[in-house]
């Protein structure tokens, strides 16, 4: 069998790894000298850049979703089967991984001018954890979407640590590694149950076993089984673990204890990957799992994922505000807010109907069918859920895309203090805007946008689709929780901003002067914030187009 690969399907995960050995080669090769530093995170970005163009260049393209690893028509039978995709909802995913990693990769600069850190070695990880951000979005089958988020978590183990001879960093570094091990098995479990049932490991044929409408392998002397509830308690079982494996990635609640060490002792760059880039790619994976493999299987996930939406934006708010450590509120504010971007989809089950493998969706009375293709999972390639449209999936996603600008941009500005204040405290940012107006005003906004309070109206729409979308799917008690959430978290956040524009008690310190870099990052998150504040409508219209395909 000879395997037709289409490489430009695959051309930004494949550009990042070439410019990732490309880096590695640099750094073995060229003199050890000052101008090498800025050398090789020049080609790092080059590198990211040309990713992008990639993924810019498939959107404008258009047509129908692009797929290539795909197995031959004569094994597959009337289905498509294939792991890679690049679909609307890669793209919107793979698009703000990328334009966050450009902000990292001006931050990295930043705090690699600094020594004491291997500026090779450092560049390499990074690119390989971009890599499988870039990938996993587009994997369709469970294999890939696993070493895809292996892909994304391994590098970050070291980076974490590359600060030598810090004992919080090395902590950090061995607590993160602990409990990615840990999520890992237990994911990898579930999937061994739902594979042993499923008889399966692509998403499309996984979601037809498990709504009922195609034999399950895995049963002995099995027919089409009439309903998915005719299923044994194992895919529940199965269900439950994969869902508990993703919440470790998002330092979901009750998985959420690791989240402000490891972000307090990494460099504030990790920190700020792990908080959006990370969490952008675990979302993605759980989004995959659950609405193009598990559809069928939405009675058992769906209640799940709404209590832990609310433990979590709970959880992070109340202990955000006892917090006097900059990166550590950042930290549990993170996980809070990846409670609001979990609350769509609790009323993701509203309406989903699996798309069968010859193309068109089973619709259950009252509902629409969808033609092949129009979804976000086309045929064969994923299952593709006809009433989630741009509802769940792509509110969660607007979400995601408005809250990563935001927290880039307050973390640009925490990387730009901490050159001067080695704690990195909350009353280290007293008078910020007397002593740096610019970075001060861009932090005051950032916050206010995470607030979600004019004239931050990136953060208020966020939280907006979001209500509107819990309100609309029958979830009124989860509403009200994340009402209550909304006014808690005003609070540390309002602290915070005050602080900013409060005079300083003690005599300022000799200025330091930033790098380029620092400023470049700082302008480009913020930008971006105000672009959404100002136009929020481009964030729906790229992520309903990314829950259609």
């Amino acid at each position: 069998m000879i395997q037709q690969i289409d490489y430009f399907v695959i051309a930004p995960p494949l550009a990042l790894a070439l410019v990732a050995g490309l880096v590695l080669m640099l750094d073995a090769f060229l003199p050890a000298r000052p101008r090498t530093k800025p050398v090789l995170g020049l080609v790092t970005l080059a590198g990211v850049l040309v990713a992008l163009a990639f993924v810019v260049a498939q959107a404008i393209r258009g047509g129908p979703p692009q797929s290539t690893f795909c197995v031959p028509a004569d094994l597959a039978g009337s289905a498509r089967l294939c792991t890679f995709v690049a679909d609307g909802f890669t793209l919107v995913f793979a698009g703000m991984v990328l334009v966050a990693a450009v902000v990292v990769v001006l931050m990295s600069m930043t705090e690699l001018a600094a020594g004491g850190i291997p500026v090779g070695e450092w560049y390499f990880l990074l690119l390989c954890t971009l890599v499988g951000a870039v990938t996993l979005p587009a994997s369709r089958d469970l294999i890939m979407l696993v070493v895809a988020l292996e892909l994304v978590s391994l590098p970050v183990f070291a980076l974490t640590a590359m600060k030598r001879y810090d004992g919080r960093a090395s902590e950090a570094a061995v607590k993160l590694f602990v409990v990615s091990v840990v999520s890992t098995a237990v994911m990898l479990f579930g999937v061994s149950l739902l594979y042993g049932v499923a008889g399966t490991v692509y998403l499309s044929r996984l979601a037809v076993v498990f709504s009922g409408q195609a034999p399950a392998p895995g049963l002995a002397e099995t027919t089409t089984l009439a309903t998915a509830q005719s299923l044994p308690a194992v895919v529940s079982v199965g269900v439950v673990l994969v869902v508990a494996g993703f919440a470790f990635k998002i330092a979901a609640v009750p998985f959420h204890s690791w989240a402000a060490d490891v972000y307090q002792g990494a460099p504030v760059p990790v920190a700020a990957l792990l908080s959006v880039i990370s969490k952008a790619a675990g979302f993605a994976g759980l989004i995959l799992v659950l609405v193009a493999g598990l559809s069928g299987q939405a009675a058992t996930w769906a209640p799940i994922v709404g209590i832990i939406a609310a433990l979590t934006m709970t959880a992070g708010n109340l202990l955000a505000m006892r917090q006097r450590s900059a990166v550590r509120l950042l930290a549990w504010s993170s996980v809070a807010q990846s409670g609001y971007i979990l609350a769509p989809l609790a009323v993701a089950a509203q309406g989903i109907t699996p798309r069968l493998a010859g193309g068109t969706a089973a619709s259950p009375a009252g509902t629409t069918a969808f033609p092949a293709g129009t979804g976000a999972f086309p045929a064969g390639s994923g299952a593709s859920p006809a009433g989630m449209g741009p509802g769940a999936v792509g509110t969660s996603t607007a979400y995601l895309v408005i809250y990563a600008a935001m927290n880039l941009g307050a973390f640009a500005v925490v990387l730009l203090v901490s050159r001067t204040a080695t704690r990195n405290e909350l009353d280290d940012y007293r008078g910020l805007v007397f002593r740096r107006p610019a970075a001060g005003l861009a932090l005051a906004f950032c916050l206010v946008c995470l607030a979600g309070l004019p004239p931050g109206l990136a953060g208020l729409f966020a939280k907006v689709f979001v209500f509107r979308e819990i309100v609309e799917g029958g979830s009124g008690w989860l509403a009200l929780i994340m009402a209550v959430n909304t006014v808690i978290g005003l609070y540390y956040y309002a602290v915070w901003t005050a602080r900013l524009f409060t005079p300083p008690t003690a005599p300022v310190l000799a200025r330091h002067r930033p790098m380029p870099t620092t400023w470049l990052a700082i302008g480009l998150a913020v930008a971006v914030a105000v672009l959404f504040s100002i136009a929020p409508q481009l964030v729906l219209d790229m992520t309903s187009l990314s829950a259609f395909g």
